[in-house]
């Protein structure tokens, strides 16, 4: 039976999915005090920190006509996708994020570029998948650390199936790389801790309820239709990678094929050219 889900304010939403990179120091300032139970003072201080959420952020209100960038459905649209974002045209969004972002990207973002436009989208999925560089970094016999880096990176979902005051035991599906594509496996079983350094984010689990993960920690309770949501906002980023990685296989191959079948320049063609 799932618990009762209060609806978060959007600054506690925020918080709540933007504390595990930051604590492990792969995005926004290096004090996580701002979003370990912080007030929303703190938390609206600390926001516009975040590089990578930020401009998403700032980019929806812009496009929603909403004035608060940390209003609960602008963050809920992206950390999960579905909701107001999804009714958002991906190419307008996608020019007025690289309007933002571009200028500032820097190498680690250098793939945020016109080219992305069919994969836009105003989510955290879009941003894994589309906008760093580890899709571009799988190899293809899966070694190295881009899947986990990818599968660790995404807002994912399950279900809780055992609770004890330490640890909750979660059922949810893994990111997996065939060596040519992407997909979704089977949800498998997966203990993560409770509590961390003292905070947790939702220390009032039970059996039953549907929760999103974030680097591997718990950021609160997903209502049916948010899981839903987060799903289909997933699956349907995946695709639209597995389509780039499928269209730069095709180019690289046919560029190797052009180079090996281009004959060499004879003698007398050098000759007469010179």
């Amino acid at each position: 039976m799932e618990s009762p889900d209060p609806v978060l304010d959007g600054t506690e939403m925020f918080a709540r999915y933007a504390y595990a990179p930051n604590a492990l120091g792969y995005c926004g300032p290096p004090d996580t005090a701002g979003l370990r139970g912080g007030s929303s003072a703190a938390v609206r201080a600390t926001a516009p920190l975040f590089s990578g959420a930020w401009p998403y952020l700032c980019v929806l209100a812009a496009l929603t006509g909403i004035d608060d960038p940390l209003d609960a459905r602008l963050v809920e649209s992206y950390w999960l996708g579905g909701g107001i974002g999804a009714a958002l045209d991906p190419a307008e969004f996608g020019a007025a994020l690289l309007d933002r972002i571009g200028p500032i990207a820097g190498q680690y973002w250098a793939h945020l570029g016109a080219g992305l436009t069919a994969e836009a989208a105003p989510n955290h999925s879009f941003h894994v998948f589309g906008v760093y560089p580890w899709s571009r970094l799988l190899d293809p016999t899966g070694q190295g650390p881009a899947l986990r880096i990818l599968d660790d990176c995404r807002i994912s979902w399950g279900r809780v199936i055992d609770v004890d005051r330490s640890q909750v035991l979660i059922r949810s599906p893994s990111l997996t790389w065939n060596g040519l594509s992407l997909s979704l496996s089977r949800p498998e079983d997966r203990s993560l801790a409770m509590w961390e350094d003292g905070y947790a984010a939702v220390p009032d689990l039970e059996v039953g309820d549907l929760v999103a993960t974030h680097w591997n920690h718990l950021c609160g309770r997903l209502r049916p239709e948010q899981s839903e949501a987060l799903e289909t906002s997933t699956l349907r980023q995946i695709r639209v990678t597995n389509e780039r990685l499928a269209h730069d296989r095709a180019a690289t191959s046919a560029g190797s094929t052009r180079e090996s079948t281009a004959k060499p320049e004879s003698t007398v063609g050098r000759a007469m050219r010179e």
